[in-house]
This record gives structure tokens, sequence and C-alpha cells, in this order.
């Protein structure tokens, strides 16, 4: 049965591959579900750095605030 979720293929350096192996053996967890979950770290986390840099151009001088009240009403 094919599977929904789409494949990637990716080559990497032996260190690489090794230094993945030890930590999945140390967390009892698969290699390519560690690889997913460091993947999925990884785009959050550069998600949250795009999200910072946007805050703070808009972070502004005199801006208008709304009180927490008013912004969940």
């Amino acid at each position: 049965m094919p599977t929904k979720k789409p494949r990637l293929n990716i080559t990497l350096e032996p260190k690489m591959i090794s230094t993945l192996s030890g930590l999945a053996k140390k967390k009892r967890k698969s290699v390519p579900s560690l690889a997913v979950e460091l993947i999925e770290d990884a785009l959050e986390r550069d998600e949250d750095i795009a999200l910072s840099k946007l805050a703070m151009i808009r972070d502004i001088d005199k801006a208008k605030t709304v009180s927490h009240k008013n912004a969940w009403n």
C-alpha cells in the first residue's frame, strides 16, 4: 500500500549518519523519526526568527496599542 506522505531522499556524510544513529539510539527512536523531529524543530525555529524580525520592524515608538481585554472581545 503506498504511503500518503511524500518521501524525501537525502544524502548525508558518514559522520552525520553516525551522529544521527547514535542520537536516535540514545532517544530510543528510529533514525527517520528523529530526522523528521529535527527538521520540524529547525523549521519552527526558522519561522520564529522570521516572525521576530517582522515584530521588530513593526515595533515603533508611538504605535497604536490595544488592551488585552479589547483584543479578545
